[in-house]
């Protein structure tokens, strides 16, 4: 069962490596991805991305895991079941 997930990513140090790891990442999964919006927040000196993704349990898992991995990035996720 797919669910509707809403992902907040945020990245301490918005270097042109850390873009390029995530928007690999989020490229292999972008079939999942429904909207994506970046903002650069310059007074905190770091990058928020938020995603809408439609998925199961377990490519959240993967997706999260991987973009977890990298350095200097958090991730936050919600998910609402059966919409």
């Amino acid at each position: 069962m797919k669910n509707l997930i809403i992902f907040c990513i945020r990245t301490t140090k918005p270097d042109l490596s850390i873009r390029a790891k995530i928007n690999k990442i989020l490229s292999d999964y972008g079939d999942l991805i429904i909207a994506r919006t970046g903002i650069p927040y310059q007074q905190k000196k770091c990058c928020v991305i938020t995603l809408v993704v439609d998925a199961t349990t377990n490519e959240i898992g993967i997706l999260t895991g991987k973009l977890g991995m990298i350095r200097g990035v958090t991730v936050k996720s919600a998910m609402c079941k059966g919409v």
